[in-house]
């Protein structure tokens, strides 16, 4: 990781472990657990945080705030951000964020659709290093959530696109290209 780009997750780090933004983000992560309980057919469930809500500290690059909710046990699937550089923090759980490797990196087994996987599992221990509870994905890069059958994953994720402009493109399964929608409806069957 760029050191930069560390300076930047630390600097994220610090916001989102201080008590009085827990303090403020708990209900919230409160609502989208329940949102998710009372659709056992999502596979997951979100919403976005005014930036408010952080403060004056954030990074003037940001410019959306999400927690999201992911089933245990659940696949969302492949999907990138074209205009987006997203950064992720384990709250609760952990989970595997396998991203696509690039050149030089260690590389899993390609997938069917010919993508290389690097896996990155993120823990919500607080003591963890920071590239353990921490990713950062430039936008086009594909990634997908990997998450074990017994315990949801909670994540704060930070976009560098309001609420409204982020685009996910998911790869179509039927082999035709990719399908691009927005963010909107805070719930994924």
């Amino acid at each position: 990781m760029e050191p930069e780009e560390h300076a930047r997750l630390e600097k994220l780090d610090t916001i989102v472990r201080s008590d009085e933004l827990r303090a403020k983000i708990n209900p919230i992560v409160d609502r989208v657990c329940a949102a998710l309980s009372q659709k056992p057919e999502a596979l997951m469930t979100w919403e976005s945080v005014p930036l408010g809500v952080f403060g004056q500290a954030l990074p003037q690059e940001i410019r959306s705030g999400w927690i999201f909710v992911l089933r245990g046990g659940a696949d969302t699937g492949a999907e990138r951000h074209p205009n987006s550089h997203q950064r992720m923090m384990t709250v609760d759980g952990s989970g595997d964020m396998k991203t696509e490797s690039k050149k030089g990196e260690l590389r899993i087994k390609k997938d069917e659709k010919g993508i290389d996987w690097q896996s990155n599992v993120l823990v919500s221990e607080p003591s963890a290093p920071l590239e353990r509870r921490w990713i950062s994905i430039p936008p086009n890069v594909w990634h997908q959530p990997v998450v074990g059958p017994d315990v949801d994953w909670v994540v704060i994720s930070f976009h560098t696109v309001p609420a409204d402009e982020l685009i996910e493109e998911k790869m179509d399964e039927s082999g035709a290209g990719t399908k691009r929608k927005k963010y909107v409806e805070g719930i994924k069957k």
